[in-house]
C-alpha cells in the first residue's frame, strides 16, 4: 500500500529514542524527509537521523526544551526558515515518573504535565503555520488516559487532556489539516520498560488479548499511517494500540 509519503517532510518530537524514533525511520521508509526534534539526547537524535539517512532521506536536528513556549516557538520558526513547510506532524515526546498518587508533588505533576500536554500544544500552536493543506498530524497519549493510573496519575490526566485537544485541533484546523491520535499500551522502550516493572508480573498474559507487551515499530507503523494522506478520511480520531487491552 503507497501512502503518499514520498517527497514528503516531517517533523517528530521526542525523535531521540523509543517510539519517535522509531517513527522517523519508518516515515523515511516511506519516503519522508524528517525533521528529528530533541530535548537533551543529542547523541539519540543523531544516530536517528542517520537512519533517515540510511533510507535515502534528508533528516535535520533540531534540539530544544518543549516546556518552554518561547523557545518551542524560536525552534520552529527557525526550522520554518530552513525547511519551509511540513506534511506532517507528529508529537511524540513524552517524559513519566512512577510516583504513587499520595505521594506526588504539585512540582512533579506540574513537570509531567508540561511536557505531555503544555509542551505538544506549544508545538502544535508554533508549527500551524507551516502545515500544508491535506497534512497530518498525530499526538501519542497512552491507555492510561482511559484506564487513568495511581502509580502516574500525572501523566494518565496530562495524556487524557492530550486526547481532548487531538479532538479541538482536528475541529479548528479542519478541513486543511487532519488532527489524529494513537493511544499506545505498554511498549518495549525505555519509559515503558520502568512502568512495566511497576506492573504485576503476570500484567501482560492477564490483561491483554496480545498477551505480550508492543515492540516500538508497531505503535510507529500507526502513527505513520494516520499521519499520511492515505487516510484523508480520518480525523479526530483516536487509535487505541494496546493489544487488546480494553477487552479483558
Amino acid at each position: 500500500m503507497d501512502l503518499g509519503l514520498r517527497d514528503t517532510v516531517a517533523l517528530v518530537t521526542g525523535a531521540s529514542s523509543g517510539i519517535g524514533a522509531a517513527t522517523a525511520r519508518i516515515l523515511a521508509e516511506e519516503g519522508a524527509d524528517v525533521v528529528v526534534c530533541y530535548g537533551r539526547d543529542e547523541a539519540g537524535a543523531t544516530a536517528t537521523a542517520d537512519a533517515v539517512r540510511a533510507a535515502g532521506r534528508r533528516a535535520w536536528t533540531y534540539g530544544f526544551d518543549l516546556r518552554d513556549a518561547e523557545a518551542v516557538s524560536g525552534a520552529i520558526a527557525a526550522i520554518g526558515r530552513e525547511i519551509g513547510g511540513l506534511d506532517a506532524l507528529v508529537l511524540c515526546s513524552g517524559q513519566n515518573i512512577v510516583t504513587q498518587f499520595a505521594e506526588l508533588s504539585t512540582a512533579e505533576w506540574d513537570a509531567i504535565v508540561s511536557v505531555n500536554l503544555n509542551g505538544p500544544f506549544y508545538v502544535l500552536s508554533a508549527a500551524t503555520p507551516l502545515l500544508r493543506d491535506n497534512a497530518g498530524v498525530v499526538t501519542v497519549a497512552s491507555v492510561a488516559a482511559q484506564t487513568g493510573a495511581p502509580h502516574h496519575a500525572h501523566y494518565a490526566a496530562a495524556k487524557a487532556g492530550l486526547v481532548n485537544l487531538t479532538k479541538s485541533a482536528a475541529r479548528a484546523l479542519a478541513p486543511g489539516v487532519r488532527v489524529n491520535c494513537v493511544s499506545p499500551g505498554v511498549t518495549l522502550t525505555p519509559m515503558g520498560r520502568d512502568t512495566a516493572a511497576n506492573l504485576a508480573s503476570d500484567y501482560a498474559a492477564t490483561k491483554l488479548l496480545a498477551g505480550r507487551f508492543a515492540d516500538p515499530d508497531e505503535i510507529a507503523r500507526a502513527i505513520v499511517f494516520l499521519a499520511s494522506p492515505a487516510v484523508g478520511f480520518i480525523t479526530g480520531a483516536t487509535l487505541d494500540v494496546n493489544g487488546g487491552r480494553d477487552l479483558r
